[in-house]
């Protein structure tokens, strides 16, 4: 009997499934076998002939309450790839940083003292000079080479100017 539904219904049943789960070839699969275990169960009721109305109804059943349950777990907002930065970017971002916090390693504590108070901190020359205690013309002086040691130091390590 079983084998009787499997062979007339599951190829018309099949392309229904397909039909309504967009072409998602394996689902619909899926959907054809649970129908045909919901029909085997029901086996004492079911004429192969005449189950066809009853299997699709089962079949569109399934549909419908996965589309259901996909929706109801559905918690996160989609985010459009237009809504992304690309990827590339956003790696080559963090490799520049890495690269700049390297160089500003290898600069002298006084040098890197006055760039990050400048440049980091966003501080004036009188500013920086102030909290560092050093006049404004040393903190002139010492950016002036801190930020020649620096861009000598990303170019060796293949950073240029964007």
């Amino acid at each position: 009997m079983v084998r009787q539904l499997y062979g007339r219904w599951r190829g018309p049943l099949h392309g229904y499934v397909l039909r309504m789960v967009g072409g998602d070839y394996q689902h619909a699969e899926d959907i054809v076998q649970e129908t045909l275990f919901r029909a085997w169960r029901h086996s004492d009721e079911l004429s192969p002939e005449q189950a066809g109305p009853w299997l699709y109804t089962v079949a569109r059943n399934l549909v419908v309450s996965g589309y259901r349950r996909r929706v109801a777990r559905a918690t996160e907002i989609p985010i459009e790839p237009a809504d992304l930065p690309p990827v590339a970017d956003e790696v080559d971002h963090v490799l520049q940083s890495w690269q700049v916090a390297e160089a500003l390693r290898a600069l002298s504590a006084d040098h890197r003292s006055v760039v990050i108070e400048l440049y980091y901190r966003r501080r004036t020359v009188t500013e920086a000079a102030k909290a560092l205690g050093i006049p404004p013309g040393t903190v002139k002086s010492r950016s002036f080479y801190a930020l020649r040691a620096l861009r000598d130091a990303l170019a060796e390590r293949g950073v240029t100017e964007s």
